[in-house]
């Protein structure tokens, strides 16, 4: 899929100007069939004006009071590809580079669950997505569908014939012991 993503932000003497107007590149890693259009993100809240730049590549989740806006893509299936022939040292480092911190909230006895500290809002553009919860409590989101996620350890099944293509905002939120 393509994407074009126009930025605008303020000149020298503050007014509105056109930053940029590019095609931002999916990221893909070798261990998911999933893949993200990575179009902005920060580690704080914004100030105006500004030169209109994309924040620093930290990490995929953003801590409290940062925020990630990005399209994911999930083809039918669990998300994981045959690592039949993948050097898996060499596709976790890449994953680890691409996608910096992911590794750290996945739930290593149960693949594919994950609970972060973000309120994660999450509209489907099209294709239909399974959303599972806790004790298997699951919900099929469609085209047009919308689902807030406040911290909550879940993850997301394709169980339909077509891509499942999602717009995320993820804000940084703090969790209390």
């Amino acid at each position: 899929m393509a994407v074009r993503r126009v930025v605008t932000g303020h000149d020298g003497r503050g007014r509105a100007v056109f930053v940029s107007d590019e095609e931002v590149e999916p990221t893909a890693v070798p261990l998911s069939d999933t893949t993200h259009h990575e179009l902005w993100r920060a580690d704080t809240a914004p100030t105006f004006p500004d030169a209109g730049e994309n924040g620093a590549k930290s990490t995929f989740f953003p801590a409290a009071g940062g925020y990630r806006f990005f399209i994911l893509t999930l083809p039918p299936g669990d998300g994981h590809r045959s690592l039949a022939g993948v050097d898996i040292a060499a596709a976790v480092r890449e994953m680890d580079e691409k996608l910096p911190g992911v590794r750290d909230w996945a739930d290593a006895r149960d693949p594919g669950m994950h609970r972060t500290d973000t309120v994660d809002m999450e509209i489907v553009l099209s294709g239909e997505i399974t959303l599972e919860l806790d004790d298997g409590v699951e919900t099929v989101l469609r085209t047009g569908d919308v689902n807030i996620q406040n911290g909550t350890r879940h993850r997301w099944l394709n169980r339909g014939t077509e891509p499942a293509v999602l717009l995320c905002a993820m804000i940084g939120a703090s969790r209390t012991p």
